[in-house]
């Protein structure tokens, strides 16, 4: 049977792990922290904008397990705020042990707080990766679903230092760029301005520390708008973040709170003493980052060049997923690599021919297009998203958005793609 070994456990990682074991793989995933998800344990924001159509296409092709979860878990649907409609908010306080039951009742194995630091190759082939305990594991195929958050000194030397985010590097180690150790090159994504990196979109605040009067709100409606002081607007601050489809003059003019659980403050960083002068949110205490008058983690450091299949270029048994594989934004873009990527696993070990999701449906486009934006220096400064932004433009100019889950259906079938992360190929 061939193994399949996942390094990393975000949303991209599961949704890899789910397909590449529903193929007919041995799947290990593992994960240097102690919780799966990662940075999904603090975002809750989900079938956004175009993010409904592509997360019913990968219901119809067969990854419909996290989409369920994530449904199933929401504390509000079909709500809208800012420039985004017909959202839902999944709690991200519950998130986490639902998704770690399925990936365990489907027999794949999880490593936790087991850090992946290097590979052995033999030719272009990964023969082996090494863990920080100088322990190693073989497998056929390997995916990384890393991410490009961290590590900490990333956050030193393009943030504002480490904001101690969900991720928490200083206890469970830096991220390894895998494709890196094995000879790859890394692919850097850049601000307007040309600086390295973005920040992460959002912080949250323990909402028992905000009024009741906001809480109330937030409970019945999950939105929170409060217009701020025209002293305290800052239209600059839209440029720092990684999620373009949030970068709105209503973010930078209003305060935007979501209820995933925490209240979702939608900016990178805010200073307490600014953000307790507002009405409401006098005894604000930050949840994620601990940091978030400050800072905010530093994302897009590490992507692996590949191709439309997710295979890594340069290693013949490499795929990769997820901001791993380029300027994606968002949990959904996470599981419509991660699902293409663990179901192309098995196929490439048998030597068949890989998976490309074609370009009439919004995940196919989504994957070819950000390949060939990336390539150039324009593209690296440009992120890619169903949910806004400079994609879901595309999306509506090329009839590829619709909330209509039987028209998707049916050009799934036309496709002859109904179901097919659920076959089994070994």
């Amino acid at each position: 049977m061939t193994k399949v070994i996942i390094i990393g456990g975000g949303w991209a990682g599961c949704s890899a792990a789910l397909t590449a074991k529903k193929a007919g793989a041995d799947v290990l995933l593992i994960e240097k922290t102690d919780m799966l998800l990662g940075l999904g344990n603090v975002g809750g924001i989900m079938r956004n904008n175009g993010r409904f159509t592509a997360a019913e296409e990968s219901i119809h092709l067969g990854a419909n397990e996290l989409f369920n979860i994530t449904d199933s878990t929401s504390r509000h649907i079909n709500i809208d705020f800012p420039g985004h409609k017909h959202a839902s908010l999944y709690d991200v306080t519950k998130i986490e042990p639902k998704v770690r039951k399925i990936i365990k009742e489907k027999n794949i194995d999880i490593m936790t707080q087991t850090r992946v630091v290097d590979v052995k190759m033999i030719n272009n082939k990964i023969k082996s990766i090494v863990l920080s305990d100088n322990k190693t594991i073989k497998g056929d195929i390997f995916i990384e679903t890393t991410g490009s958050t961290g590590p900490m000194g990333n956050c030193l030397k393009y943030g504002n230092g480490c904001a101690m985010c969900i991720l928490r590097c200083p206890s469970f180690g830096p991220r390894v760029s895998i494709s890196q150790r094995a000879g790859i090159e890394d692919l850097l994504g850049q601000r307007k301005d040309g600086a390295y990196g973005a920040f992460s979109g959002s912080c949250k605040l323990n909402k028992d520390s905000l009024s009741k009067e906001i809480r109330e709100k937030l409970n019945n409606d999950g939105v929170v708008i409060i217009q701020l002081p025209k002293e305290d607007i800052n239209l600059d601050k839209l440029n720092m973040k990684v999620c373009q489809q949030y970068a709105l003059k209503e973010f930078a003019e209003n305060i935007v709170l979501l209820d995933t659980g925490h209240a979702k403050l939608m900016t990178p960083f805010y200073p307490l003493d600014k953000l307790r002068k507002i009405k409401g949110l006098d005894n604000a205490r930050f949840e994620d980052p601990y940091a978030g008058s400050k800072g905010n983690s530093v994302r897009y450091l590490s992507m692996a060049p590949r191709n439309n299949s997710m295979k890594v270029e340069g290693i013949d048994n490499l795929l990769c997923a997820g901001e791993k594989s380029g300027l994606f934004v968002g949990h959904t873009e996470a599981i419509v690599t991660g699902s293409l990527a663990g179901h192309n696993s098995v196929r490439l070990s048998l030597g068949m021919p890989l998976l490309e999701l074609p370009r009439n449906l919004a995940s196919g486009d989504i994957i070819a297009y950000a390949n060939e934006q990336i390539k150039s220096k324009t593209g690296l400064k440009k992120r890619y998203t169903f949910a806004g932004s400079l994609y879901f433009e595309r999306m509506k100019e090329n009839n590829l958005y619709t909330i209509d889950s039987e028209i998707i259906k049916r050009k799934i079938k036309r496709l002859d793609l109904y179901n097919i992360y659920n076959e089994k190929i070994i």
